[in-house]
């Protein structure tokens, strides 16, 4: 049985989350945004890290295109999605409402093999490579579009059968295939960890892969990129070598998925 030393901790643990979320809220799409970047430079210093090398990439699935064009007049400059069909309609949208602007759009959910070819011509970067089949298909769809696609491979360090991603043993095989590829551009590895409403739980998933990219770089592989942390962790990401964090309910709010 829990102590109630225990169950107090835990429910002002989850109170404290709910309020910070509705301090966010309260600031709007722009205050929260760069309230988000405060944090994240905050973070960078605490880890003796350069604020400028790590991005923030706001995540606005589900989100409506005014909330975006706010987000991007922030200063957001990369967004990222989740399913191809609903970024096709936004970056299409968006182009139309305001071609002054310009973004980067990455995709970093999972993507099937049958929606490779609409990623490439959406997608300025993928996260989400798990597969050789996936990259050979990536890799294809790319070459017929005279294309250097940026991508980065999604590695799965604990076993649950909802998350993607390629196992720690076979990272680095599938690195080297990757790396050979002439219409991709390797730039990194991606993490999608257990869920925790304790951010320090998630640490330890972060801290392997960023051993993981010190071993891979070692062995040649260009994997600058670490694409690591979301609203609930980022700042423990960004002191475990996030170099990319996904945010997207403390800027956006929560959203219906």
């Amino acid at each position: 049985m829990r102590s109630n030393t225990t169950v107090d901790a835990s429910f002002n643990g989850l109170a404290n989350k709910k309020t910070n979320m509705l301090s966010f809220y309260s600031m709007g799409i722009a205050g929260a945004f760069n309230e988000v970047r405060t944090k994240i430079r905050d973070s960078a210093v605490k880890a003796g890290r350069d604020f400028d090398n790590i991005k923030l990439v706001a995540v606005s699935k589900t989100v409506g295109i005014e909330k975006v064009i706010e987000a991007v007049n922030a200063g957001a400059y990369i967004l990222g999605e989740n399913r191809v069909q609903e970024a096709k309609a936004k970056i299409t949208e968006l182009r139309a409402l305001r071609p002054d602007l310009r973004v980067e759009w990455h995709l970093i959910g999972n993507l099937q093999r049958n929606k490779a070819g609409s990623a490439v011509q959406l997608f300025d970067m993928i996260h989400s490579v798990d597969s050789e089949k996936l990259a050979d298909e990536i890799n294809s769809h790319a070459r017929q579009k005279r294309k250097k696609q940026r991508v980065l491979v999604q590695v799965k360090l604990a076993d649950e059968a909802a998350k993607h991603g390629i196992s720690e043993k076979n990272l680095m095989e599938l690195l080297q295939r990757v790396s050979t590829m002439e219409n991709l551009k390797l730039e990194g590895l991606m993490l999608m960890p257990p869920f925790f409403e304790d951010p320090e739980k998630t640490r330890p998933y972060f801290k392997r892969l960023r051993l993981l990219a010190e071993t891979a770089s070692e062995k040649g592989f260009p994997v600058r990129e670490l694409s690591m942390g979301m609203s609930h962790d980022f700042e423990t990401a960004v002191e475990e070598g996030a170099t990319m964090v996904r945010v997207g309910t403390l800027i956006f709010g929560e959203r219906n998925r």
